[in-house]
């Protein structure tokens, strides 16, 4: 779709509601400062967490008093990252003055904590086995993340305060009721909790929310020339990481990434949309998550997220 071609859809488009989320996130985001010793901010540079950076600031920064969010960022890193991301990642941590802290998959590979099939294979997976040793590093006993129960059928299920083991692993079928917005926030030692403000958003939603925000991204989620390759229905963009196979031509096509994450996973869509308010329009008539529409990780089983998440993943 043509987001340039309708214009006036957006001035028709309620966004009223992005008050009450905006309010929901706020109220998650000082629970967490109130109930636990050692939270952390899972922060990617990506559009979800940028949008809970925002909350954040809203939460506990006072524009004339000042303030800071009171708990530091946390960034797994594959070491396949896009580096327009983590430029972006790194100038808002300055730019806040937020403590940023960085956990890479290398440093896990080099202590022999992960183990790949193949130097090709992706790193995405492996994030889950570097996430669990910072916990253990730094003791946190909640980590505040941006999946959206609309992405994926596992993230549907589960709840905004997630309980996790003491290997760091979720279980369904023991999740904890949340009614009247009451958290139930007690650990036994060694157990923690993933918790995910930004869960009854949808995709519309935070792209409406930057919109009226005016909330700044990094370059890849508006429209770009890029030379890609089609695979299996999806856009590979040509990298070193993710280079053409034999027989393989690259075509140069206008693009942007819904999603943004591991280079060797994370697939374009094609896209005119070169502002938030036409990424707005051109939101209303997808029918695919943007996981869906362009993660390659996620096409290996309908159950490939929830065994991933059982592990210890995001």
């Amino acid at each position: 779709m043509n987001a340039r071609t309708e214009p006036q859809v957006l001035s028709q488009l309620s966004n009223a509601h992005l008050d009450a989320l905006e309010e929901e996130t706020i109220f998650i985001l000082r629970e967490v400062a109130a109930a636990f010793e050692r939270p952390a901010l899972l922060f990617s540079g990506g559009k979800d967490s940028l949008v809970m950076l925002k909350c954040a600031e809203k939460a506990f920064i006072d524009k004339q008093r000042g303030g800071r969010i009171p708990y530091p960022l946390l960034m797994i890193d594959t070491g396949h990252n896009f580096p327009e991301v983590t430029d972006f990642r790194d100038f808002r941590a300055r730019e806040l003055g937020a403590e940023l802290i960085v956990r890479k998959v290398e440093d896990s590979m080099a202590r022999g904590t992960v183990r790949l099939a193949h130097p090709g294979e992706s790193r995405n997976v492996h994030q889950s086995v570097t996430l669990l040793e910072a916990i253990e590093e730094f003791h946190f006993d909640a980590l505040i993340g941006g999946a959206r129960r609309d992405e994926e059928k596992a993230r549907a299920k589960e709840r905004i305060f997630s309980h996790r083991d003491s290997f760091g692993q979720w279980q369904p079928k023991t999740q904890r009721p949340e009614l009247w917005t009451l958290f139930n926030t007690r650990l036994q030692p060694g157990e923690h909790f993933r918790v995910f403000p930004i869960s009854n958003w949808t995709e519309l939603d935070v792209w409406q929310y930057i919109e009226r925000e005016q909330i700044a991204l990094p370059s890849l989620y508006y429209a770009h020339p890029r030379k890609v390759v089609e695979r299996k229905g999806l856009l590979v963009p040509v990298t070193k990481l993710t280079p053409l196979r034999e027989g393989e031509q690259a075509i140069e096509k206008t693009v942007r990434f819904r999603t943004v994450g591991d280079i060797t996973c994370t697939c374009p869509v094609d896209s005119l949309a070169a502002t938030a308010a036409e990424i707005v329009i051109e939101t209303l008539a997808v029918d695919v998550s943007e996981r869906g529409a362009t993660r390659m990780d996620d096409k290996t089983s309908d159950a490939s997220m929830e065994k991933r998440k059982k592990d210890g993943y995001f």
